[in-house]
């Protein structure tokens, strides 16, 4: 099975600015490009950091009310310093969560949540920017036909993988939830097959309705037997 990686959905035309670059053109880069946050690169290129929407807001939020309804707030450091800063560099959050265009859609998601941020920078082996993957990026993986889904599972999955014979086990896909019914050789094999179609890219949910040759699951006396007829009286 190939999963879709970070170079496959990433973007790659990517705003940047340098450490220097002043509060009023990190805006008007925001607004231009339509963007949430942007990375702050170094002389290499390499990303040391990430200015938000939420950092110079911070700026804003420090202002007094100018109708005095609010009380002032009462900031931590970090945040009184970002509210008087005029750079990226004073701006930025760093240092900066990165991913490589090799990881697989899964290892970017966990990052980010792991992280917590809703974007990130994309480094080559040298460290320099390549691109951008973002959350919506990533949920693009569930955007594939359902006929792509069900056409990498019969061929990935239960030929080359699994080496179930073809028509052994009929696949259903509908809006990414895969269905599969038939037989397979052994009752050991139903979790296995079930979990390696939930690792196929854009699929939302598996159930199944398998049935079995041989049951392998109870060492040492193994018998034959199905779901159907283990039910039965």
């Amino acid at each position: 099975m190939r999963h879709r990686m970070v170079s496959d959905l990433m973007t790659t035309s990517v705003a940047r600015v340098s450490r220097d670059t002043n509060f009023k053109d990190i805006a008007k880069l925001l607004a231009e490009f339509d963007i949430t946050a942007v990375p702050v690169v170094d002389d290499d290129d390499r990303p040391v950091g990430v200015v938000s929407e939420a950092d110079l807001l911070r700026k804003e939020a420090a202002q007094l009310d100018p109708v005095g309804l609010m009380s002032a707030l009462r900031p931590q450091p970090a945040d009184r310093a970002k509210a008087a800063a005029t750079t990226a560099e004073g701006l930025m959050s760093s240092p900066v969560i990165t991913a490589r265009p090799q990881w697989t859609v899964v290892e970017a998601a966990r990052v980010m949540q792991q992280g917590r941020v809703k974007r990130l920078p994309v480094v080559d082996e040298a460290g320099r920017l390549v691109g951008v993957i973002s959350r919506a990026d990533l949920l693009r993986v569930f955007l594939r036909r359902d006929q792509a889904i069900r056409e990498e599972i019969d061929r990935d999955v239960l030929t080359h993988t699994l080496g179930i014979a073809p028509g052994a086990v009929t696949v259903h896909v509908v809006d990414g939830r895969v269905s599969l019914s038939g037989t397979v050789a052994h009752k050991s094999l139903i979790a296995v097959t079930v979990r390696l179609c939930r690792g196929v890219d854009g699929v939302v949910d598996v159930s199944d309705s398998l049935d079995y040759r041989v049951d392998d699951t109870d060492s040492p006396t193994a018998h034959p037997g199905s779901r159907r007829s283990q039910l039965s009286p």
